[in-house]
């Protein structure tokens, strides 16, 4: 019998003696009304007092008489000398504030990278091309189809052209190749979306882990769309999955410095040259999560991009654990015993990954959380301290901040202990569910196909803020807060553009 089912039973058999008192209030009123007036009250309790000293000063004003305003009058121009230095100051300080404050950037589109049908791989071909190599033993072709079975990707993920043969053909040329389809695919899709001609792009920043060419993937992007010789560009290399929220961050900081222009980040993994064909588990499990995928975002910081951007960079919160020599090899590339190299997850990477949150919502709670949330941390905080250390510890609820949540397509693992340890609902983790069962982890750019989700299925609306957060080698957690500036509709150029009316779906256990 559940708790609400127990106390409707105990209600119903003391009746006959409870029925001459009066009704419980503690017990009949929902407590989520309580903490939402406490939550509005709290939130708005500078507007309120504001309010009241106005209404004050009014009250006051209304009963001057021309005698109190003469005198007023009086008062003043005997002072005039410090009415204008005051005014003076502040003038210049309000100039000194306009010019220094930091520019707003804009996220005005971003695309995500669909590849080609053809190149979709199911469960029973995966595991057949992997027994067709002859590089597996039994042992670990039945640990991989464990993997396939409980991970959460559905039978719609790709992988690369080089892998679809036996057996397979990974080579540097292949790689290229791949990196070229990915990029380019999303870029093309951005520049015919927004408009914008590729000369116009004053800054570039690029992030791929494991595929790090010369000349680098930026340059690839610069020579193919013969992009301006003063372009600012950057590759970003071995810094894992969260490596697109520091793109981000990066490209934010370009935006203070270079005015009126366009930032263009691209987030991508590549897959060819990084297929692991050993039999040590620990570095199996990447063979069986990640996918081929990746996205392309426009930033800018023109105020003139304010009414057609999408949304506003509001916060980006970076965490590094890699001090700790643990965390820094939780997620490590290496040589196996027989010289085959391949990407080693730890046993302690979700214990480790918790840590790395617990750090990184520690500074971004003051940033986003209501004063309300913020009060009742720092209230228990102090009587655990100093009065019962047995008290529960309150934790934040950051639902109060944010209306969507894109967690790192990781895997299942991830997101069920995000979803446990933030106290999320269903449909909150419902983005990165779904992201991971239609593409997979496609590494850093899984949040924009969450963040894409979300928007295909029209539930963005204007003013809803947007938690993007995610984790990767070293080790980190980041994190990115956006501000949607229009309510989201459905994109002919959205990767789920044709099977969004399928989703949510059914995902065994």
């Amino acid at each position: 019998m559940s708790s609400s089912e127990s106390k409707s039973a105990a209600a119903s058999s003391g009746g006959a003696t409870t029925t001459n008192r009066l009704p419980d209030f503690l017990q009949s009123v929902k407590l989520k009304y309580v903490k939402l007036g406490y939550h509005y009250l709290m939130t708005h309790f500078l507007q309120l007092c504001l309010v009241s000293l106005m209404a004050i000063l009014f009250v006051q004003a209304s009963q001057m008489n021309y005698e109190d305003i003469h005198n007023l009058y009086l008062h003043l121009q005997y002072n005039l000398v410090l009415v204008i230095v005051f005014c003076t100051v502040l003038v210049f300080g309000f100039t000194i504030y306009i010019m220094t404050r930091p520019r707003s950037v804009y996220l005005v589109d971003y695309a995500c990278y669909r590849p080609q049908d053809h190149l979709q791989v199911k469960f029973n071909q995966f595991m057949e091309h992997s027994r067709l190599t002859g590089d597996f033993d039994e042992s670990s072709l039945e640990f991989q189809r464990k993997i396939l079975e409980r991970a959460g990707l559905g039978e719609e993920t790709y992988v690369p052209e080089a892998m679809h043969y036996v057996p397979p053909q990974p080579s540097m040329e292949a790689a290229r190749e791949e990196a070229k389809q990915v990029m380019f695919g999303a870029l093309d899709i951005l520049f015919k979306s927004t408009g914008i001609k590729p000369k116009d792009i004053g800054i570039l920043v690029v992030n791929c882990s494991l595929f790090n060419p010369t000349p680098s993937l930026s340059a690839m992007i610069v020579n193919n769309y013969k992009l301006r010789g003063n372009i600012r560009s950057f590759n970003l290399g071995g810094m894992g999955c969260s490596a697109g929220v520091i793109a981000i961050d990066l490209a934010k900081d370009m935006l203070q410095v270079h005015r009126n222009t366009y930032a263009v980040v691209v987030s991508t993994e590549n897959i060819t040259q990084n297929w692991y064909f050993g039999n040590k588990k620990s570095m199996l499990i990447p063979n069986c999560l990640f996918r081929v995928g990746g996205a392309a975002m426009l930033l800018s910081n023109k105020p003139s991009d304010k009414k057609r951007a999408k949304f506003k960079l509001v916060h980006v919160v970076r965490t590094h654990k890699g001090a700790d020599d643990t965390a820094f090899k939780c997620v490590y590339q290496e040589q196996d015993e027989n010289g085959k190299t391949g990407v080693s997850l730890s046993k302690d990477l979700m214990a480790i990954a918790g840590n790395a949150l617990k750090a990184n919502i520690t500074t971004l709670g003051p940033l986003v959380l209501p004063i309300s949330e913020q009060f009742l941390f720092f209230i228990t905080l102090i009587a655990r301290k100093f009065f019962n250390p047995k008290i529960k510890p309150y934790i934040p609820d950051f639902k109060l901040a944010f209306e969507h949540f894109c967690i790192h397509a990781g895997g299942r693992a991830v997101i069920d202990e995000l979803e446990k340890n933030l106290q999320l609902d269903p449909i909150h983790v419902e983005a990165s569910r779904m992201t991971l069962h239609r593409f997979g982890n496609t590494s850093s750019s899984s949040i924009w196909y969450e963040l894409a989700y979300s928007e295909a299925k029209r539930r963005i609306r204007k003013g809803h803020r947007i938690w993007q957060i995610a984790f990767g080698s070293g080790f980190k957690c980041n994190s990115a807060v956006w501000q949607a500036m229009r309510n989201s509709e459905l994109s002919p150029w959205s990767p789920w553009h044709d099977c969004i009316d399928r989703y949510p779906v059914q995902i065994a256990n």
